[in-house]
């Protein structure tokens, strides 16, 4: 009895993580989906999110600095304005080199993964300058801020926490699924959204229906990093306390949240239980132990075993809604049309 026990309060641990987990790359595959559906391939979100990270956690440290009594309210706005903003500012550096400059996507997009990792080292490491003691302490308190929007129901039971899996966790658990059905709403029920999805089709078409294709890959790619950047921003506020570590998980997350938007077919909806499933998969190790040495990374590539499935399947079927945007990662010049 008391190994069963003991599994389902591991079993209740481990979909608490992958929940957690889910959200970080959930962010980010949103912010690319809203991207690619107007036709720019973004292969630039691992820096982006490090750039949201970066920004957010440096927003909080200086708003707190110049604040005695900072409002929580407050801080948590200025966490999430930081990271979305500057995150955006990355996305506009994409468009305008791929948009303006016409120069190749694939190459600028690993060149803003560089970039955006680089300077959020560069200054995740400087932030110690101020003072360890007050940079962990004003870290936390941003975590703590975080936390004052927890919704929190009484436990059902006393082993497995099921009110405490589905409703104890950080408002921004629960901002992300209600972004994936806003951008789901979007981008099938609302002119913007399917003159967007126009674009990433066919832009010469769009084009010639009078829809301003530029200001269309601009906007899309400019909010896609932002949201993308959100994902950054949850990830040192909320999945690692308020800290920073150098140790390149961001970027694994990034790549890994692009993989997502494969797995979900460019569906925000399906990517929320993606999300889920692969933070399940990543975690799933912790389940069992020392069932033999390496089994951490093992499962932590399940997650691209999996999708690697999923475009063999998409392939095979080649059902039209399953496909990526028609007109995904190749340049449009009007001239050309």
């Amino acid at each position: 009895m008391s190994s069963v026990i003991n599994f389902l309060g591991q079993l209740s641990t481990t979909l608490s993580f992958s929940i957690t987990f889910g959200t970080v790359i959930l962010f980010g595959a949103l912010g690319e989906i809203l991207t690619e559906k107007g036709g720019n391939l973004n292969l630039g979100v691992p820096g982006i999110m490090y750039i949201g990270a970066i920004a957010s956690l440096a927003g909080a440290l200086k708003f707190e600095g110049l604040v005695n009594n900072p409002n929580p309210i407050l801080c948590i706005l200025v966490c999430l304005l930081c990271a979305f903003v500057a995150s955006a500012l990355g996305g506009l550096l994409y468009a305008f080199l791929t948009i303006s400059l016409r120069t190749n996507q694939n190459v600028t997009g690993l060149t803003l993964t560089i970039f955006g990792t680089g300077i959020g080292n560069y200054i995740g490491g400087s932030l110690g300058s101020v003072g360890t003691v007050c940079a962990e302490n004003t870290s936390r308190a941003v975590k703590a801020y975080f936390n004052t929007l927890v919704i929190k129901l009484d436990e059902l039971t006393g082993t497995f926490k099921i009110g405490s899996l589905i409703f104890h966790h950080g408002f921004m658990v629960y901002l992300a699924i209600v972004l994936a059905i806003v951008l789901w709403f979007f981008l099938n029920k609302t002119r913007t959204g399917l003159c967007l999805r126009a674009v990433g089709e066919n832009a010469a078409t769009a084009d010639a229906a009078g829809i301003n294709v530029t200001k269309y890959k601009y906007l899309s790619t400019c909010i896609g990093a932002g949201i993308s950047g959100l994902g950054g921003c949850f990830y040192v506020m909320e999945y690692i306390d308020g800290l920073w570590e150098t140790s390149a998980t961001i970027e694994a997350l990034g790549w890994l949240a692009v993989a997502l938007v494969i797995f979900a077919t460019w569906k925000p909806i399906r990517c929320v239980w993606g999300a889920y499933l692969f933070g399940l998969l990543s975690w799933f190790y912790f389940l069992i132990p020392g069932l033999f040495k390496g089994s951490d990374k093992i499962f932590q590539m399940l997650p691209y075993l999996f999708t690697l499935l999923v475009l063999i399947m998409v392939s095979l079927r080649r059902r039209k809604e399953d496909q990526p945007p028609a007109s995904l990662g190749i340049p449009y010049f009007r001239e050309e049309r």
